[in-house]
């Protein structure tokens, strides 16, 4: 520790040593720095404030039916964009910028780029352009310039963006439209080419085996309760032919009609499997119920007519034996529905074979069949979402219409009546510092580019030889008064720069109040 402090005051007295250069920098840096500061333009600033109304009626009327642009983040953007290049050079053309600065261009934008502000107060929507330039009236123009060209970018830039969307998804849609159309023309020739091995009810290769099994199963079973029952039938008629008519058989003697009424069970099977299916208010289930009954209206009729003309032929071998009549109509029907349950048991035996024959290729074709569905189904679903956004953006672009957001000016351009710039004041105070803090620095470097020993330690380790021995010097008196009147003059050189500082600003004060 008493090391370091020896070290200290070892280097404080070199540069007390060295103080009159110290001075002299620092006077030097003062004169130099204030020159240049007192040949600073004074700048005045002009600005302008603008409120932007984004809070529309229509907003809330459109919620839904249009997707409403944010107006606060668009006048963000815009007034990031309006300090570009581009629209700088515009508006230094607008206000005469280039013609009285003497620059070129270059020059000119890079200089009101940075003298240009837009600045946004608080949460509000209330913007600020400010700029600062020597000649007030000309940083009122700019400021002028800049305020127009913000609002008319902000009306344009919106109905572009709109108009450049809408046109995208019209194309998109003329894209998926023939996309679709291809999808279609595919899937139709696909099931043309395949007409006989594709299900109608959307099942695949497996699904359809499963159903003709189920199918086949319930026929046959079908087909054995019709065939016992025609065989029933027939025994009852062979019985019935041995004991021969009685007296009430012949009195309830029953017509029957076989065509019809095999058309009226097949109508009643198929209304039973049409149920199965739909509801009561189905086109197929309504008009087979209207067929069913033309069938029974008709059979009615029918009997009519052949119960007159049995009356009126007394030789029908039938008319003898009413129940005989009535169980060969019988079983006649029930020929004729076995019958019927064969031929569509065959067709459906005949089907499945052929599905088990196409085994291998069945799979493929259902694979097939099924991606051509999925793709037309994503199609299809693009085209439709792009068909309302298609809507969306026209119900957004009359919404932009409208006027989504609405510029008021609260504060025209005006200019500042004094100087808003340089801070002459600010920088005399940091160039008194610096002034200053050269000096120290200077005497500090001097100091150490020529060192005095002021003790026998630094002599001793720079020379590194033993030290014999120390002489004092015993000032005089007129030593001591020159050391003095030093010592004063340099507090007064000191004092000088200080005061100058204070000088300096005290004719700022009048200049301005002048």
């Amino acid at each position: 520790m008493q090391e370091l402090v020896e070290q200290l005051l070892a280097l404080a007295r070199g540069m007390w040593q060295r103080r009159w250069i110290g001075l002299g920098v620092a006077w030097l840096s003062a004169i130099v720095g204030a020159i240049i500061i007192f040949r600073l333009p004074d700048k005045y600033e002009a600005s302008a404030r603008v409120y932007v109304d984004t809070q529309s009626l229509l907003q809330p009327l459109m919620a839904g039916m249009a997707m409403a642009p944010d107006a606060g983040q668009q006048v963000a953007i815009l007034s990031r964009i309006l300090l570009t290049r581009p629209n700088l050079e515009r508006i230094i053309r607008k206000s005469d910028l280039d013609t009285s600065a003497g620059k070129n261009a270059a020059d000119m934008v890079d200089e009101t780029l940075g003298s240009l502000n837009i600045n946004r107060a608080g949460a509000d929507n209330v913007y600020t352009i400010a700029f600062r330039y020597p000649d007030p009236r000309k940083a009122r123009d700019v400021v002028q310039a800049a305020l127009s060209t913000f609002i008319e970018q902000s009306l344009g830039r919106t109905r572009t963006g709109t108009d450049s969307a809408r046109k995208f998804v019209d194309d998109q849609i003329k894209d998926y439209e023939s996309k679709l159309r291809e999808a279609e023309a595919r899937m139709q020739g696909f099931r043309l080419k395949y007409l006989g091995l594709l299900g109608t009810s959307g099942q695949g290769y497996v699904g359809q085996m499963g159903t003709l099994t189920e199918q086949m199963k319930d026929t046959r079973l079908e087909l054995r309760v019709a065939e016992q029952t025609r065989d029933s039938i027939k025994k009852q008629l062979e019985e019935q032919t041995q004991r021969g008519p009685s007296a009430a058989s012949r009195r309830a003697v029953t017509i029957a009609v076989p065509e019809l009424d095999v058309r009226i069970n097949d109508q009643k099977r198929q209304l039973d499997e049409l149920l199965r299916k739909y509801t009561e208010e189905h086109p197929d289930v309504v008009s087979t119920k209207r067929l069913l009954a033309q069938l029974l209206e008709d059979r009615r009729r029918e009997i009519e007519v052949r119960s007159k003309a049995s009356e009126n032929d007394p030789g029908n071998p039938l008319s003898g034996d009413p129940v005989a009549q009535q169980l060969k109509v019988a079983l006649n029907d029930a020929d004729a529905n076995v019958t019927a349950i064969r031929a569509r048991l065959g067709e459906y035996e005949a089907r499945y074979s052929q599905f088990r024959s196409s085994a291998e290729t069945l799979p493929k074709i259902d694979m097939e069949h099924t991606q051509l569905n999925r793709d037309y189904d994503i199609l299809k679903r693009q085209y439709e979402s792009l068909v309302s956004r298609r809507e969306t953006a026209s119900m957004t672009g009359k919404l932009e219409d409208a006027g989504v957001a609405e510029f008021r000016i609260i504060d025209p351009p005006r200019v500042t009546p004094s100087p808003v710039a340089p801070n002459r004041v600010l920088l005399l105070g940091i160039l008194v510092m610096v002034s200053l803090a050269a000096g120290v620095a200077t005497s500090w470097l001097v100091s150490q580019v020529r060192p005095t020993f002021h003790d026998g330690r630094a002599l001793r380790e720079v020379a590194q030889r033993p030290l014999i021995g120390m002489i004092s010097s015993l000032p005089t008196h007129s030593l001591r008064a020159l050391r003095r009147r030093s010592a004063l003059l340099f507090a007064g050189g000191l004092s000088g720069l200080v005061a100058s500082y204070g000088a300096a600003y005290v004719l700022l004060f009048l200049t301005r109040g002048s």
